[in-house]
């Protein structure tokens, strides 16, 4: 009899803990999800501000279709994008586009000095200040995920429930080669 309710307290005490565990890594994943709706609110705000910047920039860049054309088309691939990895994709892709947008935007002195164009430019920047902070917050998500569904014994009910390692929200190769670059001064 107190053999059998040994047996009983052990296989209640493992019951709770795979429990646990189990609760944990979901909240994990509950976490990271949130973490990339606050991204996806930052970047829904950002790509609304983009036709209206597009629409004062092209006012003063006729010839150069081709840069607002990709800035356009990556927008677009950004809302078309369905899973968190499309999205991340299409934001590296959105990154570039816009770095060569105001490669594009330093050849014209008018369109700087011009007030709405200033106006869209420091609301941008506001939201760059703030998809810097989601984008930490995120990738802080993501790793605790990783580690949680990596971590043994953890990784023993994550492999059940067929969770896997996800991405961080990176820079994306292109626009770290930009970066690994040395500035260029120009006096």
């Amino acid at each position: 009899m107190i053999a059998g309710l040994i047996i009983g307290g052990v296989v209640l005490i493992l019951i709770f803990w795979l429990i646990s565990i189990n609760n944990r890594l979901v909240s994990l994943k509950n976490n990271r999800e949130s973490a990339f709706a606050d991204i996806d609110v930052q970047l829904k705000q950002r790509y609304d501000l983009i036709p209206q910047l597009l629409g004062a920039v092209k006012g003063y860049m006729n010839h150069e279709s081709e840069v607002l054309t990709r800035v356009t088309e990556a927008r677009s691939r950004y809302l078309h994008a369905g899973t968190i990895s499309e999205k991340i994709a299409a934001e590296n892709n959105m990154a570039a586009a816009m770095n060569g947008l105001n490669v594009q935007i330093e050849a014209y002195p008018d369109l700087k000095a011009n007030t709405n164009f200033m106006h869209l430019q420091q609301e941008i920047g506001d939201l760059e200040n703030k998809l810097a902070a989601v984008r930490r917050y995120f990738n802080s998500s993501t790793k605790e995920y990783n580690n949680g569904i990596e971590q043994f014994p953890s990784s023993l009910i994550a492999g059940f429930k067929g969770y896997k390692t996800e991405p961080m929200f990176d820079l994306g190769v292109e626009q770290r080669q930009t970066l690994d670059k040395a500035p260029e001064v120009k006096f």
